[in-house]
């Protein structure tokens, strides 16, 4: 297998996949979007006889227009920009979700100050106000008061980009102290780890603890929901916990991280997302000699 590696920094996720292709002995061709050119026909990123090409773009930018180009070459790439769409927008993700009957926090989008208020109001404190666009925990805020959703909201509306007008105001889930993120494969939860922190987000990226977690019946048929929801891939779906034992489905990543999960589990996260590339690719090559 021939595999092109979208990317514009090598992490240690990166490493772990360009170290087991090449331990079974697959070519990598790795391309720097930085230093690429994309016309509507032609390339200059090196995607001549590569049987798929695996995006781990950083900019969620490049990622979305870097796959599209590529769809548009007829080139296999995981994950397709469909689902990149898809997944880079949390209001597209949240109405994926809920339109799938995946269970998702409640959740209310506004454009202005005045209309975000009267969704924090009626949601009561504490609840969530994040960016429709991001990730890690960046620039999320759990708001507690009336003070602090003034605040927030006025912040919000004198950034300059458009995204940060768009209010997008969501009930705040008590969990206990912890989600769960589950690395999976069209649906086929991989593994799976706990984040636990006394602060609210629990993200690995703000420090959160890891754990191997087992997942029962319940949770991956919601995984294996939440990916067909968004198109299916190579994706992180991230669950909470909810007070009444029941999960919930909040998120679904199309870029996921893997490196946290693959030290806390005793699955070798690599070499399970390698057996699916060469499956895609040689299912992707089945479809062109059909053709």
């Amino acid at each position: 297998m021939k595999l092109g590696l979208l990317y514009s920094r090598i992490r240690k996720d990166e490493k772990l996949l360009l170290s087991e292709l090449r331990d079974r002995g697959h070519e990598v061709a790795k391309i720097d979007v930085r230093k690429q050119r994309f016309g509507l026909n032609e390339t200059t990123a090196e995607i001549a006889d590569c049987d798929l090409v695996i995006d781990r773009c950083l900019a969620t930018s490049r990622s979305l227009y870097a796959t599209r180009f590529l769809s548009a070459y007829g080139v296999p790439v995981i994950n397709s920009p469909e689902t990149a769409a898809v997944c880079a927008d949390k209001v597209k993700n949240s109405l994926a979700l809920e339109s799938a009957g995946v269970p998702t926090p409640a959740t209310e989008v506004t454009f202005t100050k005045e209309a975000a208020m009267q969704s924090i109001k009626e949601f009561g404190y504490p609840c969530v106000i994040k960016p429709v666009v991001g990730s890690w925990g960046r620039l999320m805020a759990k708001l507690d008061t009336e003070n602090a959703a003034e605040a927030v909201l006025e912040h919000k509306a004198t950034l300059g980009h458009y995204e940060h007008k768009v209010f997008y105001v969501q009930e705040y889930v008590d969990k206990p102290g912890r989600d769960i993120r589950v690395l999976a494969c069209d649906g086929e939860p991989v593994a799976a780890m706990t984040r636990s922190s006394e602060h609210w987000l629990t993200n690995a990226a703000k420090g959160g603890e890891t754990a191997t977690f087992e997942l029962d019946d319940e949770a991956k048929e919601l995984v294996r929901k939440a990916s067909d929801a968004v198109g299916g891939g190579l994706l992180g779906v991230d669950l909470m916990e909810t007070k009444d034992g029941e999960y919930t489905v909040h998120e679904v990543n199309h870029t996921v991280e893997f490196k946290a999960l693959n030290e806390a589990s005793d699955v070798d996260v690599p070499a399970a997302v390698v057996d699916w590339l060469e499956l895609k690719a040689e299912t992707a090559n089945e479809a062109v000699m059909t053709a």
